[in-house]
């Protein structure tokens, strides 16, 4: 605890807190002062606590506390059970509870503000299930988390920036170096208008250049424009499809739209609805006011020991044991009504419970359906954003893999191939290593030898004289080259661009008859779909029905099981018991003294007049004994003092026998005497 105090005060002395205290001051603070500590500390991780507790409640001061100590993964030492002790020093300032939590908080300071700077924006707003049925609350719900996502990864991007390593000396180190890129390109281009110059048309030809990068620029804002609205057309598409489906679906609802079955359907649903309003849902709300009512009155009282959980077992044991004897008093009673009523009863509780199994069943499904629609739509729109396509389905997907299983073949050999390039590379490359320091060493020979000759850096001069030529001649060549390839490729452009207008064409025409096509049998495939999925249903919900119907006529084929063994064992007992009232009454009335003899009300009779004469036996002694008790008494004192007597005579025998040892001795008569 000294080590924790010593750290918190050495803290709190430096940056950004600057507390003047020592050990013994800080030691000696009050509740509130340590409360007040405490939340400035909080307040320097996230700036939201930074809060006056003075002009705060307490209960609000420990619950804020709290959640951020939570957002922040802090545990308490101890186990769970310790949680209430927590709290209750946490909202009455307990130094044992304080102490740790400066000391856990002042460690790891900076990565706690992280965490809670994170935890502002990474806490999840949960959104109740039924809220999500919603179009808009789910959209936003959407929005929401994707939001969430794209904050995580440019927070990830950001940290990893950071970390990187990059300073402001090699930024500005690359600036210079681009900047010297610049100057060397703007002089190479200065160079280059020079020469150009000399061309005839160079104007026009630099004209024309301009104009096609300007044309490539727009090719690719086109293509750029032409994706967006690929994707603009296909959400479209994707909307209208939505609608279609709601359109079929309002249909197939439509074509059976008699009155009779429009009003059963409106029943059936208002039946569920206000089954779960008016019964479902105010049960569960009781339920869990009671359970909050519960858990706040155990909140409330304090901590129980382990004499305080024997007794409460101790009570509970002893309800259960006369709850027991209750139900078994009840059983014996046996009366027909109420068994009857209890019958009905069971039969009423089992079916209300299958009637709440059947509304959780319900809710679950509606849940789950709306649920994997969602993702069934993300997903569409994820496998459409990346390659643009439908799903495949069927021999289609089974098609695409047999081509993925071909491009892996055809992708293994040509890895093969290019690893074999790749050791060919580094063959050629040591190759190239060598030949080089061989033509170093030749070099330097040669320097040697001109050296030696008088005419040192003839060589190099003659090299420098060949490769200027050589450039200059290459120079040449290409001015003549680009203007002859720039108008051949004009040309070239424009015959590949009317070469490929008259290609597409009848595949055009062709796209056109097999989308239409497309559209039909998908729209035709749908329909057959609904068609199946209406059937399927139907027979669904027979099936279920049919199963339910099984497993209610199970449930009361083993509930009239057991009450059948249940009344053959009570009529076994009672037949026991009426044969045993028989055969004693056979006895009871026989003339025979033996069988008499035999009975049980004989024998009990007999015993009891047996344990009678007992008794007075026992009731005549025990007279007796209280009538002789005084004199006895009087003789037994009288024999212990006899005996007293008798041991001191003993006493005076034996020691006058140790005197006469010591003395003289006087033999008369073949006795002993000692004479003093």
């Amino acid at each position: 605890m000294s080590d924790q105090i010593k750290f918190i005060v050495d803290s709190l002395s430096k940056e950004p807190f600057k507390k003047s205290y020592n050990l013994i001051t800080f030691d000696s603070l009050g509740p509130m002062q340590l409360l007040q500590v405490l939340n400035d500390v909080l307040a320097e991780i996230d700036p939201k606590q930074d809060v006056d507790i003075r002009e705060e409640m307490p209960e609000q001061t420990a619950k804020r506390m709290l959640n951020l100590l939570g957002i922040l993964k802090y545990k308490p030492p101890g186990n769970a059970t310790d949680m209430s002790t927590f709290r209750q020093g946490l909202v009455i300032g307990s130094k044992p509870v304080i102490y740790p939590v400066l000391h856990w908080l002042l460690q790891r300071s900076n990565e706690l503000k992280k965490r809670a700077y994170l935890a502002r924006f990474l806490i999840k707003l949960e959104v109740p299930s039924e809220f999500l049925q919603d179009e808009t609350v789910a959209d936003t719900n959407k929005q929401y988390e994707e939001l969430m996502e794209a904050f995580k990864t440019l927070h990830k991007e950001c940290e990893q920036l950071k970390t990187s390593g990059f300073s402001t000396a090699e930024i500005r180190r690359d600036i210079s170096a681009m900047e010297e890129e610049k100057d060397q390109l703007m002089k190479r281009v200065e160079r280059l208008k020079k020469r150009v110059e000399t061309v005839q048309n160079h104007q026009r030809m630099l004209k024309i250049a301009r104009q096609l990068r300007v044309e490539k620029e727009r090719e690719e804002f086109l293509a750029q424009q032409k994706q967006e609205q690929k994707n603009q057309l296909f959400h479209a598409v994707q909307r209208l499809q939505r609608v279609q489906n709601q359109l079929k679906s309002m249909r197939h609802a439509a074509a059976d739209a008699k009155p009779e079955s429009l009003m059963k359907r409106l029943e059936e649903e208002i039946k569920f609805n206000s089954y779960m309003v008016t019964e479902k849902f105010p049960k569960e709300l009781e339920s869990k006011k009671k359970e909050l009512h519960f858990l706040q009155k155990v909140v409330s009282e304090p901590a129980m020991g382990h004499s305080d959980l024997l007794e409460l077992e101790s009570k509970v044991n002893e309800i259960n044991t006369e709850i027991n004897q209750l139900i078994e008093k009840k059983m014996m009673r046996n009366e027909p009504i109420e068994g009857k009523l209890s019958l009905y009863r069971q039969q009423a509780s089992i079916i209300s419970r299958k009637k709440e199994a059947k509304a959780e069943e319900l809710q679950e499904t509606k849940e789950k359906l709306a649920s994997l629609e969602r993702e069934v739509s993300v997903k569409t729109n994820q496998t459409r954003e990346f390659d643009g396509a439908e799903v495949l389905k069927g021999d289609e997907f089974k098609r695409y893999v047999s081509k993925l299983r071909s491009k892996s073949t055809v992708f293994k050999k040509k890895h093969q191939i290019i690893a074999e390039f790749k050791a060919e590379f580094g063959l050629l490359q040591r190759t190239e290593e060598l030949l080089k320091q061989r033509q170093e060493t030749i070099q330097q020979q040669l320097r040697t030898i001109e050296e030696k000759k008088g005419v040192s850096g003839y060589s190099y001069t003659q090299e420098e004289l060949e490769r200027v030529s050589a450039l200059k001649s290459e120079v040449d060549e290409m001015k003549g080259r680009t203007l002859d390839d720039m108008s051949e490729m004009v040309k070239k452009l424009n015959s590949l661009v009317s070469e490929k207008k008259s290609a597409l064409a009848p595949v055009i025409k062709e796209l056109r008859q097999l989308r239409q096509k497309c559209q039909e049998l998908t729209q035709e495939c749908d329909e057959k779909k609904a068609q199946y999925d209406s059937c399927a249903a139907g027979l669904e919900s027979n099936r279920s029905k049919l199963e339910q119907e099984v497993r209610g006529l199970r449930e009361e084929c083993l509930q009239e099981e057991s009450r059948y063994h249940y009344t053959n064992c009570v009529i076994k007992n009672l037949e026991v018991q009426l044969r045993r009232a028989t055969d004693e009454m056979k006895a009871y009335v026989s003339s025979d003294q033996q069988e008499k003899r035999k009975a049980i009300r004989e024998q009990y009779t007999k015993n009891i007049t047996e344990q009678e004469n007992l008794g007075k036996k026992l009731r005549e002694k025990q007279k007796a004994v209280r009538e002789s008790h005084g004199p006895n008494m009087k003789q037994a004192k009288m024999w212990r003092d006899l005996e007293q007597l008798m041991e001191c005579k003993k006493q005076c025998f034996l020691k006058q026998q140790n005197q006469t040892c010591i003395g003289q001795v006087i033999q008369e008569g073949g006795e002993d005497r000692l004479v003093l």
